[in-house]
């Protein structure tokens, strides 16, 4: 057997980018300033983990204006979803683990 935490999701596993997904993975779509307050993060840091989760594929960003202002909401996408489904079925694995078992 395999040891579950070869499939832990490297890009999910840092505890901010794990906390973002988190947060996405409970809603349809969440704008920027409700993210980054809900998760205790600068802008810079939430904008730099966004752009990492992004380039993954597992975060969609969507811009518009909303009067003058500009506006990000953000939002997982399937392949996040996916991503953060196995992350987490691999975590419950390990904690579960009874190496005796094996």
């Amino acid at each position: 057997m395999t040891h579950p935490r070869k499939s832990l999701d490297n890009v999910i596993h840092a505890p901010v980018r794990f906390s973002i997904v988190a947060a996405l993975a409970s809603v349809d779509e969440a704008d920027f300033k409700t993210l980054r307050e809900a998760i205790e993060i600068t802008d810079p840091a939430l904008s730099k983990q966004i752009a990492l989760l992004e380039q993954a594929g597992y975060v969609n960003v969507r811009k518009a204006f909303v009067g003058k202002r500009s506006r990000t909401w953000l939002s997982l996408t399937r392949e996040g979803r996916t991503a953060f489904t196995r992350h987490l079925t691999a975590l419950r694995e390990i904690a579960d683990w009874d190496p005796a078992a094996e």
